[in-house]
């Protein structure tokens, strides 16, 4: 067994978590049935598999950065609750 109850126990009280003995028991039996399967994919042989950030060939998918025109003061003000002509007005938080 690759955890024991007693991690599991440790975890879900640092996560405050409160579990039942029976919801220890089924999490440690799944986290180790994780564990495993981690391990066995530690015994590939990856000798010239290049690292990889995501599983399909994507290229940055962003369009393309161009300056345009800002939105004028005013029809950007229209678009708030309040303004004072020159500037959003928002209530003082102090």
């Amino acid at each position: 067994m690759k955890i024991t109850p007693e991690e599991v126990r440790h975890v879900a009280r640092l996560a405050r978590l409160s579990l039942s003995e029976a919801e220890v028991e089924k999490t440690t039996l799944q986290l180790d049935d994780i564990l495993s399967y981690v391990e066995k994919l530690g015994e590939l042989d990856t000798t010239g598999v290049l690292p990889m950030t995501h599983a399909l060939d994507i290229r940055n998918a962003f369009r393309a950065d161009e300056t345009s025109a800002s939105l004028p003061q005013r029809e950007a003000l229209a678009n708030g609750p309040a303004h004072n002509g020159e500037a959003f007005t928002v209530p003082r938080v102090i």
